[in-house]
């Protein structure tokens, strides 16, 4: 078994700058952890895994390599780092690198986008393929959408007895099915005939349109609208549906949601991550994370939904709720910090009051998703979380309010509603 983790590249997480441009998207912390390490971790519980491939097109970047060295080490995996010489698409890179994925006899694989946050059931996948499809069968992971909601995905028509996939369409201009692609497959070595006919047909395509000034076209595959809608009907394609919880991170708004649903799984699955109430300590309200660096005084309190980074210094009298707090930045007194991303070593002066407007899906709704919201509407800034991007500098007594300030800025009075470059 072998895992390949597809982390798009500098040209993608447009939606996530600021934040973005300090750190490559996948390596952003949620809930304390890169956002691509909850992947990893999830993979390297599978029975058998023997490698796990990221795949991408970012230029080798010191932090990546540092992130995989200190992953490899942790995990007991070997974990490399494939470079696309170009955006591939979802099938496109692991077309390209298929010899390195099959390398050693793999007998089936999982492909999984960095960019939603899931439980990833990859063992129940695993189990479910042997209960329903041949050998030869694929497996998409599905959840349940609302119906307006579900336009924004790939949406799969499947048989309800044997879940075999119908039809997919890829963000339909119409209802088509209330389950959606959550980018997470399990494939066999059989998948490269698939890609390989799409690759082929592309290629003849090039050929008649003589004009196309694009030899890289042909290369460039979607897994999603090439193969999935071809393959939708042959008897090949399944989905495995789960109650879990799951998510898309497209926005910087969205990481706060996302870092909220880890949170809560930590109870199970990493309770010495959580921080607890102790004397002497800051006063925590449900389900926090905390750098064992962090410098945090007793008088703070700090919850639900709060990621405190490394070296963060957290002074009296603070409230911190829904927030993220990047490692190196620093809370003056009696700051309040509500539904907020503070940047990696940014200041917020005494008395300061940050805040944004949460973009989470309706509690109401047990279908809901996160709307990934354009930056705006009607011309104005649509309220949402407010960002600092590093080292942003907030004086003392000021009010900022569904605000993105850009990185290295020192702010000089209070803000409400704007992008501040």
């Amino acid at each position: 078994l072998k895992a390949v983790i597809l982390i798009g590249g500098p040209q993608k997480g447009t939606r996530f700058r600021p934040l973005s441009f300090e750190v490559p998207k996948p390596l952003f912390p949620v809930a304390g952890v890169p956002m691509v390490q909850h992947h990893i971790e999830a993979c390297a519980k599978v029975p058998g895994m023997k490698e796990i491939l990221l795949m991408g097109f970012y230029q080798p970047h010191e932090a990546l390599s540092r992130f995989l060295v200190s992953a490899q080490q942790e995990f007991k995996i070997p974990i490399r780092y494939l470079q696309e010489y170009a955006a591939l698409g979802t099938g496109g890179g692991i077309y390209h690198f298929r010899d390195q994925i099959l390398s050693g006899g793999a007998e089936a694989f999982f492909v999984l986008n960095a960019d939603v946050c899931s439980e990833f059931p990859l063992q129940e996948m695993l189990e479910f393929r042997q209960r329903h499809g041949d050998a030869h069968s694929f497996v998409i992971l599905g959840t349940t959408a609302n119906r307006t909601q579900a336009l924004n995905y790939g949406c799969i028509v499947a048989n309800a007895d044997t879940q075999e996939v119908q039809h997919y369409v890829e963000k339909p201009s119409t209802f088509v099915s209330e389950i959606i692609n959550c980018g997470v497959y399990l494939f066999t070595p059989a998948i490269f005939q698939h890609i390989g006919e799409v690759f082929q047909r592309n290629q003849q395509e090039l050929v008649l349109e003589e004009n196309s000034n694009g030899w890289q076209r042909a290369e460039v595959i979607r897994l999603e609208q090439d193969v999935f809608t071809a393959l939708a009907g042959s008897g090949k394609l399944y989905v495995y549906k789960t109650d879990g919880f799951w998510s898309q991170i497209k926005s910087a708004g969205s990481a706060i949601y996302a870092s909220r649903l880890y949170l809560n799984q930590y109870s199970k699955s990493h309770p010495e991550r959580l921080a607890q109430n102790k004397p002497g300590g800051p006063i925590i309200r449900g389900n926090v994370y905390i750098h064992p660096t962090a410098a945090i005084d007793s008088t703070a309190v700090l919850g639900p939904n709060v990621s405190i980074g490394e070296g963060v210094t957290v002074g009296a009298g603070v409230r911190v709720r829904e927030s993220i707090v990047l490692h190196g930045a620093s809370l003056h007194d009696h700051t309040c910090v509500l539904n907020t991303i503070v940047g990696w070593d940014s200041t917020i002066g005494r008395w300061a009051r940050v805040e944004g407007t949460p973009s989470d899906p309706n509690p109401n709704d047990p279908y809901a998703k996160i709307d990934s919201e354009t930056l705006f509407r009607d011309g104005r800034l649509t309220p949402s979380i407010t960002i600092l991007g590093c080292s942003v500098t907030i004086p003392a007594e000021v009010v900022i309010l569904n605000s993105i300030v850009l990185p290295h800025k020192e702010l000089s009075r209070s803000y409400k509603n704007q992008i501040i470059l």
